[in-house]
C-alpha cells in the first residue's frame, strides 16, 4: 500500500482510538467508581478494541505467545511503544503497573490507572524513587494481580540500547515473587515517535519465569539476556537487520 494512504489510515487509526478511549471511560464510569473490576473491564475493552480496530484500518496484526501468567508474579517487560502496552495488559487478568507520577494527571487514562491499582513513581531521584516505589507497591499487596516493571525505564526503539535499571531487581528481592520476562517486537510497526503504523504482526512473548531467590546481580543478568535474545528474535523473524 503506497505510503500516504498507510499515513492517512494511521492517522484516522490514531483519532478513532483515543475517541474510543474517551467513549468507554464515560460508559464504565459507573461500573469503575463502584467496584475497581469496573475499571478492570473498561480498560481490558479498550485493549481489545485497539487490536481489532489496528488490525481493520491499519492492517497490523498482534498475537500473545507464551504461557500468560495469571497468579502473583512480577511481570518484565521490553518497552518499544504503546502497543506493547496493550498487548500485555490486555493478556494479563488483572495488571497493575509501576508508571511515571506525571501520568496520574492524564485526562481519563490518569484516574482509570490509579483506579486500577498503578503505582505512581517520580523517577527525578533513583534512590528516593525506589524507596516509595517499594513502600507504594507493599501498600498495594492487598489487591492481587500481575505487577508489571518496565526494567529499562522507557520506551526504547529498536536498535538503541538502554541500560536496566536497579529498581527491577529491588521489586524482585522484596516482592519475592517470580519474574516473567517478556520480549516484544512492536516498536518495528508501532513506532516510539511519529503516527505511521505499519503493516505486519507486533508480538509480545511471554517467556518462562526466573524463580526467585536469586542475587540482585544474577537476577538482571538473566532478565535482561532473555528479554533481549527474545525481542532480537521476534525483530528478526519479521524481518528486521
Amino acid at each position: 500500500m503506497p505510503k500516504p494512504i498507510q499515513w492517512l489510515l494511521s492517522l484516522v487509526f490514531i483519532l478513532q482510538m483515543y475517541l474510543a478511549m474517551l467513549v468507554l471511560g464515560i460508559v464504565y464510569l459507573p461500573y469503575a467508581l463502584i467496584n475497581r473490576d469496573g475499571a478492570v473491564a473498561a480498560c481490558h475493552a479498550f485493549c481489545a478494541w485497539v487490536r481489532i480496530s489496528l488490525r481493520a484500518i491499519c492492517g497490523l496484526r498482534t498475537e500473545v505467545r507464551g504461557v500468560v501468567p495469571q497468579g502473583e508474579v512480577l511481570i518484565a517487560p521490553k518497552h518499544q511503544s504503546f502497543l506493547d502496552i496493550i498487548l500485555i495488559y490486555g493478556a494479563l487478568p488483572r495488571a497493575k503497573f509501576i508508571m511515571k507520577a506525571e501520568l496520574r494527571f492524564a485526562p481519563i487514562l490518569g484516574w482509570y490507572a490509579l483506579r486500577i491499582g498503578c503505582v505512581p513513581v517520580n523517577r527525578g531521584k533513583r534512590g528516593a524513587a525506589i524507596t516509595r516505589m517499594m513502600a507504594d507497591v507493599k501498600s498495594g499487596l492487598a489487591r492481587p494481580g500481575q505487577l508489571i516493571i518496565y526494567p529499562q525505564g522507557t520506551r526504547v526503539a529498536p536498535g538503541e540500547g538502554l541500560p536496566y535499571k536497579i529498581g527491577t531487581a529491588a521489586l524482585y528481592s522484596q516482592l519475592g515473587q517470580p519474574c516473567v520476562p517478556v520480549g516484544t517486537n512492536v516498536g518495528l510497526f508501532w513506532p516510539k515517535r511519529g503516527i505511521l503504523r505499519h503493516r505486519g504482526t507486533g508480538v509480545v512473548d511471554f517467556l518462562p519465569a526466573i524463580p526467585p531467590g536469586l542475587s540482585n546481580a544474577e537476577f538482571m543478568t538473566q532478565l535482561e539476556a532473555q528479554v533481549e535474545a527474545c525481542s532480537n528474535a521476534l525483530m528478526a523473524e519479521a524481518g528486521y537487520k
